[in-house]
């Protein structure tokens, strides 16, 4: 069971009153609210009405609702039990540019239905993936959703528009106070006053907004004139493929995925105070919710929905990452859905509260990820492998047009940063693996003096080969134990040989000699036998071998011993 972080007010296995439930769920509403915002940008970049926006936005809300009380779901096939909200991700929004160009909305659903399949096929085999999804691979890609927040979280906090080309002081005064306002309850708030930075900011930004002419009675309309209450309709559209797009939303699809596998790596890593690796079982079940819920949207009639890293990043910040959260906000978005009016509400944040609230989760998103990618040492293989994608990921925004006459077919493979480094992260991976596994062979004398000789042998080799302390740190205590007890009750006729072998997630020691074969109870030894028995020594030190090693074989024949100690990585 994992072990709640003590910078947590609400573990992932708490239960928050009612009353907080509710008010933290609006909280991530609002900052999930920029999806949506993403899906009228795609609906009028393709000559679409607002009211064929209104009702896009609507139903990909619903699929989000949905989504995201699947993925709270625990010990399920179809969910990661985490809170980690799904919205409208900018994964596919270059995607739907150009498959609503091609054949309108139509095009889109069915291409987004298509491309929720290809990801719950993906989800059915993560465990096989695993050599894919290193901490190095999953930390870039948290870290890079971060720095991705900059180009949709600075302008807006410094009231920068291409029209006007100069900066806004009203603006950023607004933003200023939004995040210093956010800032210092997450920073010495005591209790539960960390839990609502959000709403303090809203509160503020709103304010300051009103008293600096920065928001305008008159973008109070859509809120004013939106109906109380009203069933959402699917937009005018049916169901359409294209063989031709369809790679577009195949990409699109791999790096939700992929970003998918690093906010839940970073949930599972913000819940457990002695995390090690990912847990491909509850990343393989989040992927599946992420896939239904996108099928879902596509069928519904709204946009390809992915996990909201901005989230999670808002739930390291309030120290509230229970999943009961998750049902609060699934409940509340698909209640909005049914009230035009409160969901219009979103839709009047004053352009710099938006953009601090951005460059607020963004802080936690970036450092998040470097905690993730340093969580191993970083080995020049490593060092390349993030190195290379991080360069030509941060190359997309900061040389714009670089890729601009890259093929039309790779057009979605360069449509951003994310996308980029995702790609290459992943790709570089796979090429850097190649000769990754390490072995060693190590000779035993038999004598209790090898102890040294054993500490000093897997302390030089596991920092050559970037290997977790903790894990050849037991791996040695098993084999020091073995040594010792092998030499006191002289198992071994001749030399132990030793081969130990590495390859990033797996950790082996295999002993091999001639003589008597050495017992590895379940049991502990009882006192009296350790007090009785001489022979109940060595019974405690095959026990504890037993508890070092994650798993344990023995084979003997004709004299030859085996025992082949295998620890996880």
């Amino acid at each position: 069971m994992p072990k709640k972080p003590t910078g947590l007010i609400y573990g992932v296995d708490d239960k928050p009153p009612p009353v907080t439930v509710l008010l933290l769920g609006l909280q991530h509403i609002y900052v999930m609210s920029s999806g949506w915002i993403l899906v009228a940008v795609v609906v009028t970049a393709i000559g679409g009405s607002e009211e064929q926006a209104a009702n896009v936005i609507r139903m990909s809300m619903i699929a989000s609702g949905l989504g995201t009380i699947l993925q709270s779901l625990a010990n399920s096939p179809v969910g990661s039990g985490y809170l980690c909200p799904l919205s409208s991700g900018p994964a596919y929004i270059a995607a739907s540019v150009s498959a609503g160009r091609v054949g309108g909305l139509p095009l889109i659903f069915g291409l987004t239905l298509a491309s929720g399949l290809f990801e719950g096929l993906l989800s059915r085999v993560m465990g096989r993936l695993r050599p894919l999804f290193p901490p190095e691979v999953t930390g870039l890609v948290v870290t890079m959703v971060g720095i991705e927040l900059v180009t949709l979280g600075c302008p807006r906090f410094l009231g920068f528009t291409e029209t006007k080309g100069a900066l806004n002081g009203a603006s950023t005064a607004v933003a200023v106070i939004t995040l210093l306002a956010m800032i210092g309850p997450t920073v010495w708030g005591k209790g539960k006053l960390r839990l609502y930075p959000l709403l303090i900011g809203l509160g503020a930004g709103y304010i300051s907004a009103y008293a600096l002419d920065v928001l305008k009675i008159e973008r109070l309309g859509a809120f004013l004139s939106a109906p109380l209450v009203s069933l959402p309709q699917r937009a005018a559209a049916g169901l359409s493929f294209n063989l031709a797009v369809l790679p577009a939303f195949l990409v699109a699809a791999l790096a939700s995925t992929l970003k998918g596998v690093g906010d839940l790596t970073l949930c599972q890593k913000i819940n457990d105070a002695d995390w090690r690796r990912t847990d491909m079982k509850s990343v393989s079940g989040g992927i599946a919710a992420g896939g239904i819920c996108t099928g879902l949207s596509g069928l519904f009639g709204g946009m390809g929905q992915s996990t909201f890293s901005s989230n999670v990043g808002f739930s390291l910040a309030t120290g509230a990452t229970s999943r009961s959260i998750a049902l609060g906000i699934g409940a509340l978005i698909i209640l909005l859905a049914f009230f035009p009016k409160l969901a219009a509400v979103f839709v009047t944040i004053p352009e710099p509260v938006m953009g601090a609230i951005v460059v607020y989760v963004a802080c936690y998103m970036i450092i998040a990820g470097v905690q993730v990618m340093t969580s191993r040492m970083l080995d020049s293989r490593r060092t390349f492998v993030i190195g290379i994608a991080l360069i030509f990921g941060l190359s997309v925004d900061m040389v714009p047009g670089l890729y601009r006459n890259v093929p039309v077919m790779l057009e979605p493979m360069f449509a951003s940063a994310l996308a980029v480094s995702t790609i290459l992260v992943v790709l570089l991976n796979l090429l850097f693996r190649i000769g990754v596994t390490r072995r060693h062979v190590l000779e035993l004398t038999g004598e209790a003096e090898s102890s040294d000789v054993i500490f000093d042998f897997m302390e030089t080799h596991g920092s050559a080969w970037g290997a977790r302390r903790d894990v050849i740190q037991r791996a040695a205590a098993a084999l020091n134990e073995f040594a010792e007890t092998a030499a006191a009750l002289e198992l071994a006729r001749a030399k132990i040989e030793v081969q130990v072998s590495f390859d990033e997630f797996n950790l082996d020691v295999d002993i091999r000699y001639d003589g008597r074969p050495m017992e590895f109870p379940a049991l502990r030894p009882t006192e009296v036998a350790l007090l009785e028995d001489k022979t109940a020594l060595a019974g405690l030190s095959g026990f504890l071998i037993r508890h070092y090693a994650d798993r344990i074989k023995t084979e003997a024949e004709n004299g030859r011993c085996r025992v082949h100690l295998h620890f996880d990585h």
